[in-house]
């Protein structure tokens, strides 16, 4: 049976993590001070890095490595996490507009049936004006 793991779920400690991705551990304290990485805390207030942390972290090495400062790898990584909750919210929309739809089609076949039996339609359907 294979477990699931939460990728925010801290599991390495610093040297794990920065051998990882091959950086050294300063480098790891120096973009948490910068605010680019957040790694979870131990009771004793000891760094742990998640398999999230660990892509972050591979993301900033190849923004750096690409010639971006950290204050650029910064805005960059600010405007693909707002990308990714645009497009999530973008899915939610559309997903919200099919069931709309979907409703609608439902809503005008009933109408449909009821125009050819010459019923009055449910009080449901028809609005007053």
């Amino acid at each position: 049976m294979k477990v699931e793991r939460d990728s925010n779920q801290g599991l390495y400690i610093i040297s794990i993590a920065a051998s990882l991705a091959d950086v050294h551990p300063q480098t790891l304290r120096l973009y948490e001070r910068k605010g680019l990485l957040r790694p979870a805390r131990t009771a004793k207030n000891r760094r742990r890095y998640s398999e999230a942390d660990i892509q972050r972290l591979r993301r900033i090495q190849e923004l750096t490595g690409q010639g971006l400062n950290l204050s650029g790898v910064s805005k960059v990584l600010a405007m693909e996490e707002e990308m990714q909750a645009l497009q999530a919210k973008f899915a939610r929309m559309q997903a919200e507009m099919e069931e709309t739809a979907r409703d609608m089609r439902e809503q005008m076949m009933e109408l449909k049936r009821h125009v050819a039996l010459r019923v009055r339609p449910p009080t449901s359907i028809v609005r007053r004006r």
